[in-house]
């Protein structure tokens, strides 16, 4: 009986010690938790979750310390665990873990655990509804990622990402906007300047703080008739680039209805009301839920840039070289969903490479500086015939049929470009000139205006039967 009594008696003293430094050590973490340490909270929780390892509170604690320090493996697994047994915080955290991973269609069930028990307790929704509706746009738009290939990038600084961009004199040019305007404050935008040094495109903050796109022309030796391209400038419109048909612009924006932060987005002017066209965002991979900005294409060169902070320390972004589609053909029948995440995600930009494909010349352009020399003898123009092939002098083209077409094409471009040089010279007279004056001109602008159009029409119409002949006549399939 009295070793009995010992007995009881060692034990209650040991539950007397430990457990004050239990509770201590519990209590410390759930403060260091709050607090948001989670690194120094997660050695204790993992002790305990080892110890109850079906303990809801544990699992949750120690799953968001997982989350939080980068550990989403690990983090899945507990959060799981905790959600299994309702804990409200696991869905929250579960939605987010997804949408970092890109499985969307897990998110969007997870945000809509959230906002279910939000309603119970009569919680405010209105941030988790914008979050879901993040999670389904973003789910849509995998389901249109383009099969571009990106055949290079560079993590650099993010205060000077625009020195690694190598544009052809063709394209026009880059610059910092306090660069080209020698502004005192610091403006996080960018200039650029057309081919023939006669009109620039930029944004800064309107009077409202909103970064706004606007266009300057050049008139004579001074810069003037500043004028606001977009409709929408309720969220950040920023760094915008024209191609050379001086009509489609890519820029990005933080409106839109944009999956995160900066998205890209394309639009066309149309000559017919003198405006933008609705903006169209562009698909991923060129989109994520990071900023994604800075879109330009180098139709001389056949190749594009973009940047994105995804995946990046804060000071840095990566810069993505990648081959222009056209057709922005979306990849399709993949059976496989983390092959589509990944190309989705660019988790591997040499999964988007051609089998047998050997990029090495065209980086090596990409970085070239062309003289005008150089780009004379090297291409006459770009005409892409199909993935794999690209054509640069009518003597390249196989089909007869496709030669005549393209032929034609060369001459609609011809009249293309006059007849752009003659509308912008009119332009000026018409922004110089008095009402009368501007009376007299106007119908010849609106005129001109319609020709371009038609010639264009006819020009990319022409271009299209070009490409069918010479992909019939060399045996491609699409």
């Amino acid at each position: 009986m009295r070793q009995k009594l010992v007995k009881i008696f060692i034990a209650f003293l040991f539950l007397s010690i430990s457990f004050p430094g239990y509770a201590q050590s519990l209590d410390q973490a759930k403060i260091l938790y709050n607090e948001g340490n989670y690194e120094e909270a997660k050695p204790v929780f993992e002790k305990l979750v080892r110890q109850s390892p079906n303990n809801s509170s544990y699992n949750q604690w120690y799953g968001v310390c997982c989350y939080e320090t980068g550990d989403l493996e690990n983090a899945e697994k507990y959060l799981l665990v905790a959600n299994k047994r309702n804990v409200m915080d696991s869905y929250r955290y579960l939605a987010r873990l997804y949408m970092d991973r890109y499985r969307f269609d897990k998110a969007i069930e997870m945000w809509e655990g959230y906002i279910e028990l939000q309603q119970k307790k009569k919680e405010d929704i209105n941030e988790s509804e914008i979050k879901l509706e993040q999670a389904r746009n973003l789910y849509r738009m995998q389901e249109k990622t383009e099969d571009i290939q990106v055949i290079d990038s560079i993590i650099v600084s993010k205060e000077t990402f625009l020195n690694t961009y190598s544009m052809s004199e063709e394209c026009g040019r880059l610059m910092y906007y306090g660069e080209f305007f020698k502004a005192p404050q610091p403006v996080s935008s960018v200039v650029y300047q057309n081919q023939k040094g006669d009109k620039i495109y930029y944004a800064r903050p309107s009077e409202y703080g909103v970064y706004t796109l606007y266009s300057q022309n050049k008139l004579l030796d001074a810069w003037g008739d500043e004028k606001i391209l977009l409709t929408d400038n309720s969220k950040d419109n920023n760094y915008p680039f024209v191609l050379s048909d001086g009509f489609t612009m890519y820029f990005s924006s933080k409106g839109n209805g944009s999956i995160g932060g900066y998205d890209i987005f394309v639009t066309r002017y149309n000559t017919n009301t003198n405006s933008y066209l609705a903006p169209e965002q562009m698909g991923m991979p060129f989109n994520s839920p990071a900023n994604d900005y800075m879109m330009i294409i180098d139709e001389t060169k056949g190749m594009g840039w973009f940047v994105s902070d995804r995946n990046q320390p804060e000071d840095k972004v990566c810069v993505y070289l990648f081959i222009p589609d056209p057709s922005r053909k979306r990849i399709e029948n993949i059976e496989d969903p983390d092959v589509l995440i990944r190309r989705a995600s660019l988790a591997s930009i040499k999964e988007t490479w051609k089998d047998d494909a050997n990029y090495a010349d065209l980086i090596k352009l990409a970085h070239k500086d062309l003289t005008t020399k150089e780009k004379k003898a090297e291409r006459d123009f770009i005409f892409v015939v199909n993935d794999k092939t690209t054509y640069y002098t009518l003597n390249e083209i196989k089909s007869h049929e496709a030669k005549e077409f393209y032929s034609e094409v060369i001459g609609l471009n011809k009249q293309i470009e006059s007849l752009k040089n003659k509308l912008d010279e009119t332009r000026i007279s018409y922004s110089k000139g008095n009402a009368s004056v501007r009376e007299q001109l106007k119908p010849t602008i609106l005129q001109a205006e319609h020709q371009l159009y038609q010639l264009m029409e006819k020009a990319g119409t022409q271009e299209m039967k070009a490409r069918n002949a010479e992909n019939r006549q060399i045996g491609f399939k699409y």
